[in-house]
């Protein structure tokens, strides 16, 4: 048989070279594409929202009766003891009396003054009356009836004579009260209920107060909590003694807290987009030591995330692999450039990662945002 030649070979290699050519021109070209590896690590489900703190038993001095007060020398962050004097209340000024009123305040005086002296004289004869019956009474020279009747006409008399005397007193009070005030040894003290910082002051400055006004606020701020306001459908996952971490306090590392309490009552909210929301009121326990938070006051903002669900060593995806089906969940896994569709099921779910029930082993890659023309068998390049 007869060796090829040179020139014959290289013919050969020429149009092998010319047919890889033609059949890789007519193959599609490979989609270039993002993946991530499948790995395990911690996984948590939280819920995130901004939160205040507030003092755990918080005291409102209010005014119990309509008062003038002192002006108040107290300013918020001051320390007080239990049964230190805060403010000082004395009865209110009375009305001021114009013209009109002065004279016809003179004119209820004088009338008071002529109705008493009238009771009084009938007071005076009813008695006289009583008396003489009484000794008529006790030489049998009047009945029994006759002396109960001007025992009982002395004893009306005399009480409309006091009744008298004190329209009197009041009419006399209206005259000569009218623009004074009654500072002085009638004044009384609101103190301090209990030791701790006064967190505000309603009212510094001296005037009538109304009963139940608010003047003074005061708590322990050593003994803090945080109360968080979060979204229903969130609340009802939230259980008492759940770990709460708490951010973006202004210490260098997080609050550790658990939920003391998850409020019963929802209430509508509008964001600050206009969207109506019904929230639930939780409130957290500080767990870390008051000696990391010492700076921390009442009112102040901090992020506060419920550890919903957390496990070490869970295999996840990420959710930007995954894709719904009408049969449940997919991603598409690279196996030798070639993207293969996979059926996935999914456990827990957070904001970027999900868990791997089944479907997906360690250390395999998937391709997140799959672009429309992704494909079961599709070439592609990894970006």
């Amino acid at each position: 048989m007869t060796r090829p030649t040179l020139k014959q070979i290289i013919l050969i290699l020429a149009a092998v070279l010319v047919i890889a050519a033609i059949i890789y021109g007519f193959l599609p070209e490979a989609e270039t594409v993002e993946t991530e590896r499948i790995v395990s690590g911690i996984l948590q489900v939280i819920v995130e929202e901004e939160g205040q703190t507030e003092v755990e038993e918080k005291f409102i001095i209010s005014s119990p009766v309509a008062a003038n007060i002192r002006r108040v020398d107290l300013e918020p962050g001051d320390w007080v003891e239990e049964g230190t004097e805060l403010v000082r209340l004395a009865p209110p000024p009375s009305g001021m009396l114009d013209a009109r009123s002065q004279a016809e305040a003179t004119a209820r005086v004088k009338a008071a003054e002529a109705t008493l002296q009238e009771r009084q004289l009938k007071a005076d004869h009813a008695q006289t009356v009583k008396e003489r019956m009484e000794r008529l009474g006790e030489k049998n020279s009047a009945t029994p009836e006759n002396v109960l009747q001007a025992q009982l006409e002395a004893a009306s008399a005399i009480a409309a004579r006091d009744a008298a005397g004190a329209d009197l007193a009041a009419a006399q009070a209206a005259l000569g009260a009218g623009g004074k005030t009654s500072f002085g040894a009638t004044e009384q003290a609101l103190r301090a209920p209990v030791s701790g910082t006064i967190l505000a002051v309603h009212r510094k400055s001296e005037g009538t107060v109304n009963p139940g006004e608010p003047l003074l606020e005061i708590g322990d701020t050593g003994q803090l909590e945080v109360a968080v306001d979060v979204l229903s459908q969130d609340a009802v996952r939230i259980r008492p003694g759940m770990r709460v971490v708490l951010d973006q306090w202004g210490g260098s590392d997080p609050l550790e807290g658990a939920v003391k309490s998850v409020g019963q009552q929802g209430k509508l909210v509008i964001s600050p987009l206009g969207v109506e929301e019904q929230r639930v009121t939780v409130t957290v326990n500080l767990v870390s030591p008051p000696a990391i938070w010492r700076g921390l006051g009442s009112g102040y903002r901090v992020l506060a995330r419920f550890i919903i669900w957390e496990q070490e060593e869970v295999l996840q995806v990420p959710n930007s692999a995954l894709f719904r089906t009408g049969e449940g969940w997919e991603v598409f896994v690279v196996e030798d450039d070639i993207a293969m569709r996979r059926r996935v099921t999914v456990g827990q779910q957070t904001g970027l990662h999900s868990q791997v029930l089944e479907g997906l082993s360690q250390g395999e890659i998937v391709i997140i945002h799959p672009a429309a023309e992704i494909e079961d068998g599709v070439r592609v390049e990894v970006r």
